[in-house]
């Protein structure tokens, strides 16, 4: 399915979900972790964050491995104009759930593309609202022992058992919610001769 022909492609993201989405359809990529501070600027909207930080990570990245199309992506949780980090335990994943519950969550999924024939930059942003029903305390300890989604923002994860928690999920592109916008990435690596026909 990959072009054998084309440049090297890399992933500028340690994270494993990501990685596992690439793993679907590309036989041929490395991932490099970058280092990137992702504090917000002042007074900086969640959409032009995960933009901004998208496009460091690839630009982190591509600084040192200019030959290589260079993949930069972030996601951010945002609930009532708030970004929700990843939770790191399992006390700030239950306060994260239960200021959810009743609630709809955007997730803002940002991707920058650094192309090294065309020296061009691409970028794309996939919007997923998630409605969250209203539970208890009980039910998001019951949920979070199962999955334990500690690393994910929003504190749920989409393939594991995430869905118990959800009234609905609105979204172009369910790989993104995941870490990727896949259809996306795709069509935009086909355009590039990256994949084949």
């Amino acid at each position: 399915m990959q072009n054998p022909s084309a440049p090297q492609i890399l992933l500028a993201s340690s994270s494993r979900y990501r990685q596992g989405l690439l793993d679907r359809f590309l036989n041929d990529y490395e991932s490099l972790s970058p280092a990137v501070e992702e504090t917000a600027e002042e007074a900086e909207e969640p959409a032009a964050l995960a933009t901004r930080l998208a496009r460091k990570k690839a630009e982190a990245v591509s600084s040192t491995h200019r030959e290589a199309l260079v993949i930069g992506a972030d996601q951010l949780a945002v609930l009532e104009n708030r970004v929700l980090g990843k939770p790191g335990d399992h006390q700030k994943a239950v306060e994260q759930l239960l200021a959810a519950s009743g609630k709809a969550l955007s997730f803002l999924t940002a991707v920058c593309v650094l192309d090294p024939v065309s020296r061009r930059r691409y970028e794309h942003t996939d919007i997923t609202t998630v409605r969250f029903r209203r539970f208890d305390r009980r039910l998001a300890d019951d949920y979070l022992h199962h999955d334990k989604p500690y690393d994910c923002a929003g504190s749920f994860k989409i393939e594991g058992a995430g869905f118990v928690l959800f009234e609905s999920v609105t979204t172009d592109d369910p790989t993104a919610l995941i870490g990727l916008p896949m259809i996306w990435l795709a069509g935009k690596l086909k355009e590039l001769g990256y994949l084949l026909p």
